[in-house]
């Protein structure tokens, strides 16, 4: 990510912060709408605790972007503990579809082409990170 990009990821999610409750709820239910079968992963119902918990990890690894070798330990712990929720492979680009959706609908206007491509850049690079250390587990295992 060029140091533009990861101004604009943390620029437009200081727009996202009030309003991640209605957020994190777009964001599963654009998720569970791409694919329906990503619902039984998540066997609580009331998903507003969920919800709560993927912002405080999309705030974490946001605001971490410009220092990436600090947070990249957590997320690859966090890819781990993912495999364990039975997490797959082929999950990442769906999340990351949901994610850019939820993203355009909230920020409106804001969600220009240089926002998106910087989001898109973003979320690159923690799914490959995710995946990599997942492998890891998989291959132990």
């Amino acid at each position: 990510m060029t140091p533009d990009q990861i101004r604009l990821v943390q620029d437009s999610f200081r727009e996202v912060v009030p309003i991640r409750v209605a957020a994190a709820a777009l964001f599963y239910e654009r998720l569970f709408a791409i694919d329906g079968d990503l619902r039984a992963l998540f066997p609580e119902r009331d998903m507003t605790k969920q919800g709560a918990k993927v912002m405080a990890a999309l705030g974490f690894v946001v605001h971490g972007l410009d220092r990436a070798e600090t947070i990249l330990p957590t997320v690859r712990d966090l890819a781990r503990r993912h495999v364990g929720y039975g997490v797959e492979e082929h999950h990442y680009p769906i999340v990351g579809q949901a994610l850019i959706e939820t993203l355009a609908a909230g920020l409106g206007d804001a969600f220009t082409p240089p926002v998106r491509e910087a989001w898109k850049a973003a979320y690159g690079l923690l799914a490959s990170v995710m995946i990599e250390a997942a492998r890891e587990v998989q291959i132990a295992a």
